[in-house]
């Protein structure tokens, strides 16, 4: 049988019609695109869109400084700048197919590929030895997603609006959640700071910031529990995490969707037309996936070649490396989340606000970081959710500041200050030389 084979149809006037059956080529097509989405070259249109998309130049050079073994300069600026494009295509993508999925596979696509990036870095960290930049690079995202994109959004909104709203229960769920996983990472560090013992062979349980000279590392039993607690937290939060998810999208799903915001044109409360319009998926399901994947391959090298130099490039210009790792990478992994999050708030958006940042640090607190934490069991690299004395004083005031500032379900641009003052501080003290905190002591 031919592929063009026709039909005769009779049709209701007496005539006689042909219908033809779909080609070989058209079924094809039917496979990868639905009817009524966006062909491939439209699908690929949108992601060009973006003025980030400039930088995606530095990518082939990043390849090329790397190939020729140019100087660590070179190779960390070219791919440390080449991954903003690769994270707002990655966002773009995962947001694209997120809108022509249901919502549990929006939110399992979302969990995987919300923090494509700084998973890919962690992984690469963690794979090459790199210990200390997977937790810094990590803590830093969550400190960025809640300090400097929360701070930046809040400040946006209330400079355009006096007040903001947001839902309250699914503001202060996201909270809770987040204290939850911070006080998972105080409990390795008292454990470290019970089980450490001098010289002189007298327990340190002083936490002090700096450095004791007479300080030594835990003993091996000592190493065998922390490994031990660090593993089995992990394991839980993955339960945690799983289980947030299922509360998410399934059983209180009502908690997080957000009000209807009416658009400022309209004025007729009663009028149907004045709820603003559903957003609809510029790219085709089967197209955003190609991309994700091809994405995220181009993200592991670029990340490889970040990672590998970031040492050379501390030692020669005499950067601490937890500044690398707590400050520069997170802000360019989020800058795309930064501009959507910002831009939002200026929307009036707040639900998404709070979901992008509070949300992200979620996934990252309680999904990335004890995934690379059983990934690091798996090949034999002992990462540990032990955080230095700062690191873990940090994030403990971070978390707090962002429960009492959102727990009266409003925003206003005094609060966004206070965010961002504190990311400056602790910036600031990241920025010190090692000496004088216990950062990168290990």
């Amino acid at each position: 049988m031919s592929a063009s084979e026709s039909t005769p149809l009779l049709t209701t006037n007496g005539h006689v019609t042909t219908q033809h059956k779909p080609t070989i080529w058209r079924r094809i097509i039917a496979l990868v695109k639905a009817e009524g989405e966006p062909s491939w070259f439209e699908s690929y249109k949108f992601l060009m869109t973006s003025w980030f998309n400039v930088l995606l130049v530095l990518v082939p050079l990043a390849f090329l400084a790397d190939a020729l073994e140019w100087s660590s300069t070179l190779r960390f600026a070219f791919s440390f700048f080449a991954i903003i494009p690769l994270a707002k295509l990655l966002g773009d993508a995962t947001e694209q197919m997120s809108m022509s999925l249901g919502q549990t596979l929006a939110g399992l696509l979302n969990a995987t590929f919300g923090n494509a990036v700084e998973i890919i870095v962690g992984l690469t960290a963690l794979l090459q030895g790199q210990i200390r930049i997977v937790q810094t690079s990590m803590l830093g995202s969550i400190l960025s997603n809640l300090l400097l994109v929360l701070g930046c959004s809040f400040l946006a909104g209330g400079i355009k609006y006096n007040e903001s709203e947001f839902q309250v229960t699914a503001a202060q769920t996201n909270a809770s959640l987040m204290t939850l996983a911070c006080i998972t990472l105080v409990i390795p560090a008292a454990y470290h700071s019970a089980r450490t013992i001098s010289t002189d062979g007298i327990p340190k349980v002083i936490t002090n910031l700096v450095k004791d000279p007479r300080l030594t590392d835990m003993d091996e039993q000592g190493q065998t529990g922390l490994l031990i607690i660090s593993r089995g937290t992990a394991l839980l939060l993955l339960g945690v995490y799983v289980a947030y998810l299922f509360f998410q999208l399934k059983t209180h799903a009502d908690l997080f969707k957000p009000k209807p915001k009416r658009r400022p044109d309209v004025e007729s409360p009663g009028d149907v037309s004045a709820l603003e319009e559903e957003e609809v998926a510029d790219m085709s399901v089967v197209a955003a996936g190609v991309g994700l994947l091809v994405i995220t391959v181009i993200t592991s090298f670029v990340a490889d070649i970040l990672v590998g130099s970031i040492e050379e490039f501390a030692d020669r210009y005499s950067i601490p490396k937890p500044f690398i790792g707590l400050i520069l990478l997170p802000f360019v992994a989020n800058a795309a989340e930064h501009v959507t999050s910002v831009w939002m708030a200026m929307k009036d958006k707040m639900e998404l606000t709070i979901g992008v940042c509070v949300g992200s640090s979620i996934q990252l607190a309680t999904f990335v970081v004890p995934l690379l934490v059983t990934v690091g069991w798996i090949s034999g690299h002992e990462l540990t959710l032990y955080f230095d004395n700062f690191e873990t004083v940090a994030f403990f005031v971070s978390v707090l500041l962002v429960n009492l500032l959102i727990q009266d379900g409003k925003s206003n641009y005094m609060e966004g200050l206070m965010l961002i003052t504190l990311y400056l501080v602790i910036a600031l003290a990241c920025a010190c030389p090692p000496s004088i905190h216990s950062l990168g002591s290990r």
